[in-house]
Order: C-alpha cells, then sequence, then structure tokens
C-alpha cells in the first residue's frame, strides 16, 4: 500500500483563506476591533497587537534589529543602509508573513531594494514603483519575484510605469515549485525558496558589474538550474482570520503544498525524515533531464520546524542526493522563506556550473544571508 494517497486538482481540505487586504477586509473576518477579544476563535497564540497593523510593525521591528544593513525609504519598502554605487539595481519583493523574505535579502551581494506586501497578497504596484526608483543608479534595474498571478500583474504594472519615467526595468518570475505545474509546464510554477538562489546570483552578478541584459540572463538560468519540493506538516493563520489556512490531521503530512496553503500532491501518515527526504528528492531528479555531478542544496523551514529537524532532513537530502550519483558542494540550512507558523519544510536543489557556484560563494552581507 502506498505510504501517500494522490490528491484530486481541487480538496476542500486544502481551500485557502481569506486575505487580509485591509481594514475592510479584516473586520469582516472578525466583526470589529471590539470583538478582536471575545468573538476570534483561537487556533494559534500570538504575540501581536492590532491584526491590521502586523505587517508594519514587523516590518519597523525588523529595520530596527538590522539597522546597520537595512533602512525603510518609505513603509514597506526596504532598501540598503548605505546606497551602491553605479551599478544594476535589484528589486525583490512579494507578501509578507514569509519573512525574512523578502527584507532580508536586501544588502551588499544581493538586492538593492525590496517591495513587502500584506500577509500573502502582493505588494501594490505604487509601492513596487518606489522600490525601483529607490534601486535605480542609472543603469536599469531587474526585478526577481514569485511566479503567482497578484506578483505577475502588479511588478508589470510597477514596470510599465517606470518605463514611462525612463528606468529600464527587467523581470524574472522564479518558478522553481516541481509540485505545483508539471514538467513542460514551468512558466506556470510557483515560486518558493529557489527565489534565495536566484537574488543570490542575479545580486552578486549586478554587485560585480555585469549589465543588465547579463544579471537578467544569470537570474534566468540560476531560476533554470534550480527545482524545489516541498512538506507540510501543520496549517499556519493569516492574522485576524480566526482560522487555520488548511486542515491537516496530527498523523498526516501533504507533498507539494504551497507555502501560502495552496494544494500539494500527496497526502499520507508522518513518515520518518529519511523517506521524506527521499521522495522529495526523488521527485526533483525526475524532473531534470540532464543531471549535473555538482548541487547546491538548501533546506528551508517553513516557520515552526525546529532546526534540529531541519538539519536531520539536510542529512537525508545529502545523502539521497549523494547515493544518486550527485555531489552536493554548497549546503544551506535555516528559514529563507517562510509561512507565518507553518511547520514543515522544503528541499531546494541548484544543478551547478562554475558560473553559478561563483555567483553563490560571492561577498553578500544581508540580514539573511551573509557570506
Amino acid at each position: 500500500m502506498p505510504y501517500f494517497t494522490a490528491l484530486p486538482p481541487s480538496t476542500p481540505s486544502t481551500s485557502s483563506c481569506k486575505i487580509v487586504q485591509d481594514r475592510h477586509d479584516l473586520e469582516g473576518i472578525i466583526g470589529g476591533r471590539d470583538d478582536l477579544s471575545s468573538e476570534v476563535p483561537v487556533t494559534f497564540k500570538k504575540l501581536i497587537n492590532d491584526p491590521f497593523d502586523v505587517v508594519d510593525e514587523a516590518l519597523d521591528g525588523f529595520v530596527y534589529a538590522h539597522s546597520s544593513l537595512i533602512a525603510l525609504h518609505e513603509p514597506r519598502v526596504v532598501v540598503r543602509r548605505s546606497p551602491a554605487g553605479s551599478k544594476v539595481g535589484i528589486v525583490v519583493g512579494g507578501g509578507s508573513g514569509h519573512e525574512p523574505a523578502f527584507g532580508g535579502y536586501v544588502g551588499l551581494g544581493m538586492a538593492d531594494a525590496a517591495a513587502c506586501g500584506n500577509i500573502f497578497a502582493s505588494p501594490p504596484p505604487n509601492v513596487i514603483l518606489s522600490a525601483i526608483r529607490a534601486a535605480n543608479h542609472g543603469h536599469g534595474v531587474l526585478m526577481a519575484y514569485g511566479n503567482y498571478a497578484g506578483d505577475v500583474m502588479n511588478f508589470g504594472l510597477a514596470a510599465q510605469l517606470a518605463a514611462a519615467e525612463g528606468i529600464e526595468v527587467r523581470e524574472v518570475r522564479v518558478s522553481d515549485d516541481v509540485a505545483s505545474a508539471p514538467k513542460g509546464e514551468e512558466s506556470k510554477r510557483r515560486g518558493i525558496a529557489g527565489d534565495i538562489i536566484v537574488f543570490k546570483c542575479a545580486g552578486a552578478a549586478a554587485e560585480g558589474g555585469r549589465p543588465l541584459a547579463e544579471v537578467e540572463r544569470i537570474a534566468r538560468d540560476a531560476n533554470d538550474w534550480t527545482r524545489s519540493m516541498g512538506v507540510a506538516l501543520s496549517a499556519c493563520e493569516v492574522p485576524g482570520s480566526g482560522r487555520p489556512t488548511f486542515e491537516l490531521p496530527d498523523d498526516q503530512m501533504e507533498i507539494g503544498m504551497g507555502v501560502h496553503g495552496e494544494p500539494g500532491i500527496k497526502r499520507g501518515p508522518l513518515r520518518p525524515a529519511d523517506e521524506v527526504a527521499g521522495v522529495l528528492v526523488d521527485t526533483i531528479l525526475a524532473d531534470v533531464e540532464s543531471l549535473r555531478g555538482d548541487v547546491a542544496l538548501l533546506v528551508n523551514g517553513l516557520g515552526a520546524t525546529a532546526y534540529v529537524d531541519q538539519h536531520i532532513l539536510f542529512r537525508a537530502a545529502r545523502r539521497a542526493l549523494e547515493a544518486r550519483g550527485l555531489n552536493v558542494v554548497r549546503g544551506y540550512v535555516g528559514e529563507f522563506i517562510t509561512s507565518l507558523e507553518m511547520a514543515g519544510a522544503s528541499v531546494t536543489v541548484t544543478f551547478l556550473h562554475d558560473e553559478l557556484l561563483a555567483l553563490l560563494d560571492a561577498p553578500a552581507s544581508a540580514p539573511a544571508f551573509r557570506n
């Protein structure tokens, strides 16, 4: 009997929660500010104040904690504390709730600015445009972001607005999640922890003085050679919603679930880390036609998975890759792109050549990534 049961294209257990976009949405969920403490069922304990203020207060705290590296250019736009010199600008961004993404990847050798949206929601075009302006040093701007409909629309609109101001902007949509679309439809895939590999390589190329077309090429190459696969063990809760983003029995796990609770591809009993790593690695490798000998391996915790567990998963994934003839020459373990307090992790494999390896090894100094 198989350990996992394949999920149908849509399943009630993975229906997404309502995203809190503004105070009207929030009050529609919880019935008004007077009901915050008495009417909302408590499913997850959180150290917050007003749910509507979560994003801005968290950004303030994040910038305060890393004030030697980053600053708030304006609300929802994180920039380098010391602006870069003459080079291609790098803008990253997406919804909040994935901390340390995206402000954590602003700094030397990485991004110049990050545009931050509401919880699990794309930043609006005006915020992205502000980030583009802040990152522009006269040599064009590359935007790198996850391949989600809201981000595609809003970053695209911001690029058009920037072009009207005379700023040349290129876009790269990260699409590393092999669970989100089949082989041959890579352009439909979501971006998850592979974001970090693309941000790092593009940032290093820009810091090294390469022109915009070269930085774009490198970002696309990093994306093309990066694959990820995740496993969820429990849900998270959007502040103020009063309910989990999806339901998953305590003794179950779901393979392939997205960082916003998007449906995965398999559900079954919780299994040992070695078996889970084998499933994730085998699925990743089956998606690549030409396997290169050297790889980078990144294990990403989703928010509520202990570092002990993350390192056990890394050990298992490394052994699985080596058993299949691949050589893990770079390793990264930690929380790179989370999903609030979701339990689970993802495995990312980047198939390396000399240029990508050199870019990964280039100096970087950002709150969430340093070389």
